[in-house]
C-alpha cells in the first residue's frame, strides 16, 4: 500500500514539476522581452534627445554659416529620416546619415572661428556630446538584452516554448554610416564621434 501511494505520488509530482517548470520559462521568456523593449525605449529617446537639439544647432550655425544651404538641406533629410524610421534596421541607416551628416557639419564650422567661440553653440556642442554618450550607453544595454533575449530563445528547452508561443529573435541596433565606415576597424564603427573644436 506504501509502494503504491509513493507511486502515485511521484506519477502526479513529476507532470506537476514539468508543468511549473515550463510555467516558470514562459514567464522568463515574456520578462526577457520586455526588458528588450524597455532598452528600445532608452535607444528612442536618447535618440529624440539628438534629433531635437539639431534645429538648434543648425539655426546657430545658418546664421554664420549663410552659404553652407546643401549640408543644411543634408541635415534636415537625414533628421527625417531618422524620425520616419519604422524598424530598426531603418533607424540604424538613418542614424549612421545623420552621425555623418553631423560630423560634415562640424566640419564646415572650423571656417567660422566666430562661430566656435558662440556661447549659444559651444552648450549646444557640450548637450550633442552628452547625448551621444548616452546614446552609446543606451544602444549597448539595448543590445546586451537582445542578446540575452536571443540566446534564450535559442536555447534548448526554451526553444520549444519559444517558437510555440511566437517568441522571434530581435535585431541588434548597429549604426549604419555608409561610406562613412569604409576601411575602419568594427570598433572604430562603433565608437561614438568626436567633436572637437
Amino acid at each position: 500500500m506504501m509502494w503504491i501511494l509513493i507511486f502515485l505520488l511521484i506519477l502526479i509530482g513529476i507532470p506537476v514539476f514539468v508543468a511549473l517548470y515550463f510555467i516558470g520559462l514562459y514567464n522568463k521568456l515574456v520578462r526577457q522581452r520586455q526588458l528588450v523593449k524597455e532598452a528600445w525605449s532608452g535607444v528612442e529617446v536618447q535618440l529624440k534627445r539628438r534629433a531635437d537639439l539639431i534645429p538648434n544647432l543648425v539655426e546657430i550655425v545658418k546664421g554664420y554659416a549663410k552659404h553652407e544651404k546643401e549640408i543644411f538641406e543634408k541635415l534636415a533629410n537625414a533628421r527625417a529620416m531618422s524620425i520616419k524610421a519604422e524598424n530598426i534596421q531603418e533607424r540604424a541607416k538613418a542614424e549612421g546619415e545623420l552621425t555623418k551628416t553631423l560630423k560634415s557639419l562640424f566640419a564646415v564650422v572650423e571656417n567660422y572661428p566666430d562661430l566656435k567661440a558662440n556661447q549659444n553653440f559651444l552648450e549646444l556642442q557640450r548637450e550633442l556630446a552628452e547625448v551621444e554618450d548616452q546614446i552609446q550607453l543606451s544602444r549597448r544595454y539595448y543590445n546586451a538584452t537582445v542578446r540575452d533575449y536571443n540566446s534564450l530563445i535559442e536555447s534548448f528547452p526554451a526553444n520549444l516554448l519559444a517558437m510555440r508561443f511566437g517568441f522571434t529573435p530581435e535585431e541588434y541596433f548597429d549604426l549604419d554610416v555608409e561610406g562613412f565606415m569604409e576601411g575602419r576597424t568594427a570598433e572604430e564603427q562603433r565608437r561614438t564621434p568626436d567633436i572637437k573644436f
